[in-house]
């Protein structure tokens, strides 16, 4: 029954050495954000507050929290036969691991200019990392997971799914007293139209997302009657 249950929610079977590189590469640049996003002092991105809300709420520290909710994620989105692989195995491990080797070579800053530029290689280093480490085609974390199941559920654009949670998990985490910053909102609004843009150029944008027309196609028009 396990085995059977494993074999239906999780798929672990070896893929090809390009897709780890990719994959390794897609998760690094994703620490390497949170990195840039931490060493801004712009302000907690919306999942981080969230996470900040909960631990203001409960006592629990912020990475138990953090925890939880992706387990919580997780076992939601089971119900609805997601399945899970390496990737979202690696996106556990890798992200943390990134982000505490790398923060100590990125210099603090306090000065807004260089805030917003932090926050802003931030959001690119995002979009690459995440179409990169998706596109991999091994699994995505639970926050990704849930942001393509609504994408495929619904048939919704990317960048208005993912504004849609960031949004949404901002407002949660600021009412339960979490710290809103300026480079939380810059963040939230900013995000979709970046991962939509980095899963496009990795080739990895779901299926069930339609293409805008091109500004140089004809649009048809209703005859007249």
């Amino acid at each position: 029954m396990f085995g059977s249950f494993i074999a239906r929610h999780f798929d672990f079977r070896p893929v090809a050495a390009r897709q780890w590189v990719q994959l390794i590469f897609g998760l690094s640049m994703y620490g390497l954000a949170i990195s840039f996003m931490m060493q801004s002092h712009f302000g907690l991105g919306p999942w981080d507050l969230f996470h900040q809300g909960i631990n203001k709420l409960t006592g629990l520290k912020v990475g138990l929290v953090s925890e939880l909710v992706g387990f919580a994620l997780m076992a939601m989105l089971l119900v609805v036969d997601i399945r899970f692989g390496w990737g979202t195995i690696s996106n556990i491990i890798l992200i943390g691991l990134v982000t505490d080797l790398t923060m100590p070579f990125i210099p603090a800053v306090s000065s807004w200019p260089w805030q917003l530029g932090y926050y802003l290689v931030a959001l690119l280093l995002c979009g690459i990392g995440i179409g990169a480490y998706i596109g991999a085609n091994m699994g995505a974390g639970p926050r990704d997971s849930f942001m393509l199941f609504l994408v495929r559920r619904f048939n919704w654009p990317v960048r208005h799914v993912r504004t849609g949670i960031e949004l949404s998990v901002l407002f949660l985490g600021w009412i339960m007293g979490g710290d809103v910053g300026w480079g939380t909102l810059l963040f939230a609004v900013s995000i979709g139209p970046a991962v939509q843009w980095g899963l496009k150029l990795f080739k990895a944008l779901p299926h069930s997302v339609k293409p805008e027309p091109s500004m140089t196609e004809p649009v048809e028009t209703a005859p007249s009657v």
